[in-house]
């Protein structure tokens, strides 16, 4: 490996090469061994979701009521719209190829 001066020095300043520039070998550090994750039990577990969902902001009765019907309305809408385009999309093929 060719170095210059400087990166020469910079390198023996990490310990990365010997004084004639050699690279040095190191051992890596075996990486500590996993910690077993420590499981909840159901009780905890039913308990801290109870804790969570006196956090949520519910909607009132009739926020939900609205909100279903615009996506009810919605849902027939969208409906009504794919079967027409596919009712003409399928006539057009039908014309395109009986003649």
């Amino acid at each position: 490996m060719t170095l210059n001066r400087q990166q020469r020095r910079m390198l023996q300043r990490s310990g990365d090469v010997d004084g004639d520039g050699n690279p040095v070998a190191q051992r890596r550090q075996a990486p500590p061994p996993p910690r077993p994750e420590e499981r909840a039990g159901a009780r905890q577990f039913l308990r801290e979701v109870r804790q969570e969902l006196k956090k949520v902001a519910w909607p009132s009765r009739d926020t939900t009521i609205k909100y279903s019907i615009v996506v009810l309305i919605n849902v027939v809408v969208l409906t009504a719209l794919m079967a027409g385009l596919d009712w003409v999309f399928s006539e057009f093929v039908i014309r395109l190829f009986s003649a």
